[in-house]
């Protein structure tokens, strides 16, 4: 056995206890060798790679920087058209803008020159309106403080009286002339009524009582409970019946006054409450001959009676009448009379007028004639005898003169 060992089988080095030969390690080299130009292999052909990926990189980054470009330039024309088309549309939009605004303020200046002169036309009715009104409540605070005083009045038993007598002295007053009433009489057996009215015919007077109890008609108003009205009702009936009585027994005297007088009611809703609820009163009333009257029946009354008091006053008249007309017939006589003469007059002397037309007309054609030259000659016996001459004579027919012209031919 060659016990020559080869190059590659000597150990060059030891290693820990691992013995390394030289061809071990040559091997290693050479694996390290080629795994390192691998490497640098690898690197650069990445390298190149990367290079060639940044070249392509760079071309499409060129190309779309390209296309970009294009597409920025085409969209700064689409933008300038856009722009103009905007412009256009914008200076057409504020045209018609203007149009309209012009056109909706003229609307709104005439809108709102009507709504200012219909406001002011509202303002001066309502005004108007309002003094109206500021008239109508100063006639209201007026007529409140007249209703004031009028309650304060009727509360007072004398102020009452006072007014119903002047309210039917009014009245009467209105309806009768002066001399057919008297007010505050003196009678017979010495009471005083309030008014006396003058009847037709020389017939007794008719008495007018205006003294209303008036006390328990305003107890039953302000009755506040059923009990208190019905008490009230029960006084005032009392109060009525006592006046009625009063003014039969004091009032109707035989032969001075009529057999009924009136009770006058100042009040038109006081008297329908009475007949609408106090029947039993005005029968009681009737019945002692004593007639309960309102304004208005008074009223009425007054001109039935005047009526009667006119009709009284022809008749009295009648004969005076009927003299002024028999003196009236004579003085149509006696111008009838004269009437006829002056007409004979008249025909007389238009007769006489007619004669003297008659003879003018003869003179005027003798006259023509002697103007005219109408001479022929003729023997002396045949000459015409002179004319007579006209004479004018004057008469007189019932003392007028007359001129008459006479032709003695």
């Amino acid at each position: 056995m060659d016990r020559t060992l080869p190059i590659f089988d000597t150990p060059p080095m030891r290693i820990g206890g691992t013995t390394v030969t030289l061809g071990a390690f040559g091997l290693l080299a050479a694996v390290v060798v080629a795994v390192l130009i691998w490497i640098a292999f690898s690197g650069r052909r990445q390298r190149n790679q990367e290079q060639q990926d940044a070249a392509e990189r760079a071309m499409m980054a060129d190309a779309r920087m390209a296309e970009l470009l294009r597409a920025q330039s085409e969209m700064q024309g689409r933008i300038a058209a856009m722009t103009d088309v905007i412009g256009t549309r914008q200076a057409e939009l504020n045209q018609s803008l203007n149009h309209r605004l012009d056109g909706m303020t003229q609307r709104i200046g005439s809108t709102i020159t009507e709504q200012t002169r219909s406001t002011h036309e509202n303002l001066r009715k309502l005004q108007e309106r309002l003094a109206v009104i500021d008239a109508a409540q100063t006639n209201i605070q007026t007529l409140a403080k007249d209703v004031v005083g009028l309650q304060a009045i009727l509360s007072n038993k004398q102020t009452r009286g006072a007014f119903g007598q002047a309210r039917m002295e009014t009245i009467v007053a209105d309806g009768l002339p002066i001399g057919a009433y008297t007010f505050q009489p003196t009678l017979s057996n010495g009471f005083r009524p309030d008014c006396t009215i003058r009847m037709p015919n020389a017939a007794p007077p008719l008495v007018v009582d205006a003294k209303f109890p008036l006390e328990a008609w305003n107890a039953i108003r302000d009755g506040a409970s059923p009990e208190a009205k019905k008490l009230a009702a029960q006084q005032f009936r009392r109060d009525i019946e006592v006046h009625i009585r009063d003014i039969s027994e004091k009032y109707l005297i035989a032969g001075e006054t009529q057999e009924m007088a009136f009770l006058f009611v100042p009040s038109e809703s006081i008297f329908a409450e009475i007949h609408e609820h106090f029947e039993v009163l005005v029968q009681k009333a009737h019945r002692a001959k004593v007639v309960i009257v309102s304004p208005s029946l008074l009223m009425l009354s007054i001109q039935v009676i005047q009526a009667v008091l006119k009709d009284q006053r022809m008749r009295e008249q009648a004969h005076v009448i009927q003299g002024e007309v028999a003196l009236l017939m004579e003085d149509l006589v006696r111008l009838d009379d004269r009437t006829r003469k002056l007409q004979g007059h008249f025909q007389a002397a238009q007769k006489d007028v007619e004669m003297i037309l008659t003879s003018s007309d003869k003179l005027t054609r003798r006259g023509e004639r002697i103007e005219a030259l109408e001479f022929a000659p003729v023997s002396d016996a045949a000459k015409p005898v002179a004319a007579a001459p006209i004479v004018p004579t004057v008469e007189s027919r019932s003392g007028m003169l007359k001129l008459r012209v006479v032709d003695e031919d």
